[in-house]
């Protein structure tokens, strides 16, 4: 391998390399995912030249793509110090404050970065996504039109501006932007599964099942386009999720899970919260607790009070990254549900599980599952999606937009016969979906 392409060569003394090429070296080597040798060129540099701009600037963005955001923000402010004059570097700063809802410092550096460059459609991309964020839908629209005015080949702000039409409840508008989004993108994942969502949010569910099966077609071992095509279709649908599917879905949806969740004034994990306030009375860190499916935590500083130790399970590796910075988990585990729960032999007072449970159609293998996990006396605390009308035999239905909601009688079958008592549910909204309320049941059950 010629000397140039080694990612080792930021090990070697920087007198091998001049400062002239050592920064491009580093960008390359940054561009080509080796991020610690990248790191380690970039720190060599700033502390021969502390103020390398560019060096400094790049240093913050590495930082947040290994997930440090304090120090992204502290190395991209410090850039723009030294050179103020580069509206990217503002955008870059408002992409990292936005992740880490720091929202009106975002607002000010996307405003900064569009002022110095009107003309930028990346960055009014970007300026409407935190518009969205803010719940000013009006300007996130404005951001998102004036960028494809500018670029209208950019099918992201296609797919931005589709989801945001269908957000609020402009369902044939949001279609002709992901229509246009997987015209100029036909092989963008993103774009294919929002176009079959706007079709079966039409209630066109041929079409929306046409698109899933030239999806399939192009990529016959995706998981993603065969769940959802079962769903549409009705035909082989599977007892529950499959666990490539759950897991592909929620690592690409990792980075923007909560804040889309804030969009839906989803309260699933309040709902959890409030049940195990009733049950256990004052917090007083007294039980060994389980967060099944925590995804990114946020049932986590819920239900902390009451854990003397608390430990968070979910099939996907990027929503367990963003759950331990919230500090709250003793342990976060990568597994599936089901199968971590008959290892785990009496060993929990408490297991909670929001809006996890509607990745499984039968609930009886996991309600066997979690009641030999639980000590006796302990309890269960989970939502699922209500099942209302339709055909009074069928117990359980996967969705079109590929979930699964639950009778009542069902569940409260499953519960009985895994051996449970003083089950009790509630009824409640989990979500606003389309502007429509997503209605579902908030259970308790006791071990015996």
């Amino acid at each position: 391998m010629p000397a140039k392409n080694r990612p080792s060569l930021p090990g070697k003394k920087l007198q091998h390399v001049s400062l002239k090429d050592a920064l491009p070296i580093a960008m390359q080597l940054h561009q080509n995912g080796h991020l610690e040798a990248a790191q380690q060129m970039y720190e060599r540099i700033l502390k021969l030249t502390p103020r390398q701009a560019n060096a400094v600037h790049f240093l913050g963005v590495l930082n947040h793509q290994r997930g440090r955001s304090e120090q992204a923000v502290t190395h991209i402010r410090r850039s723009i110090e030294l050179d103020p004059k580069v509206p990217d570097w503002y955008n870059n700063l408002g992409n990292v404050l936005l992740e880490a809802k720091r929202l009106p410092e975002a607002a000010d550096a996307y405003e900064k970065a569009a002022e110095m460059s009107p003309g930028n459609a990346t960055i009014l991309n970007n300026l409407g996504a935190l518009r969205r964020a803010q719940e000013r839908f009006d300007e996130a629209e404005i951001a998102y039109t004036k960028a494809l005015a500018l670029d209208p080949k950019r099918p992201e702000a296609h797919n931005n501006l589709g989801n945001l039409l269908r957000l609020q409840g402009k369902t044939q508008e949001s279609l002709q932007h992901f229509c246009e989004a997987l015209i100029l993108n036909p092989k963008q994942h993103h774009a294919r599964k929002m176009l079959g969502v706007a079709y079966y949010t039409l209630k066109r569910f041929d079409e929306a099942a046409q698109v899933y099966r030239e999806w399939l077609r192009d990529e016959p071992d995706n998981p993603v386009p065969k769940h959802y095509l079962a769903a549409c279709t009705g035909e082989s649908v599977p007892e529950r999720a499959d666990d490539a599917y759950v897991e592909a879905t929620f690592d690409e949806f990792a980075e923007s899970f909560d804040a889309n969740l804030e969009t839906l004034t989803y309260r699933a994990p309040q709902f959890v919260a409030e049940a195990v306030a009733r049950l256990g009375g004052a917090p007083a860190k007294q039980w060994q607790v389980l967060d099944a499916g925590c995804g990114t935590g946020l049932c986590g500083p819920l239900i902390a009070p009451y854990a003397q130790r608390l430990v968070g399970v979910d099939l996907s590796g990027q929503m367990l990254a963003k759950a331990a910075p919230r500090q709250v988990y003793d342990e976060l585990l990568k597994a599936e549900l089901t199968a971590f729960l008959q290892a785990q032999h009496q060993a929990h007072d408490l297991i909670v599980s929001a809006d996890t449970l509607c990745y499984f159609g039968n609930l009886d293998a996991v309600s066997r599952a979690a009641a030999g996990a639980l000590r006796q006396g302990g309890w269960l605390v989970f939502t699922v999606e209500s099942l209302e009308g339709g055909d009074p035999g069928e117990q359980h239905h996967l969705n079109p937009h590929g979930r699964y909601s639950h009778r009542r009688a069902h569940v409260e079958q499953a519960l009985a016969q895994a051996g449970f008592v003083n089950m009790a549910a509630e009824p409640i909204h989990l979500r606003n979906e389309g502007g429509v309320p997503v209605q579902g049941w908030l259970f308790t059950a006791q071990h015996p």
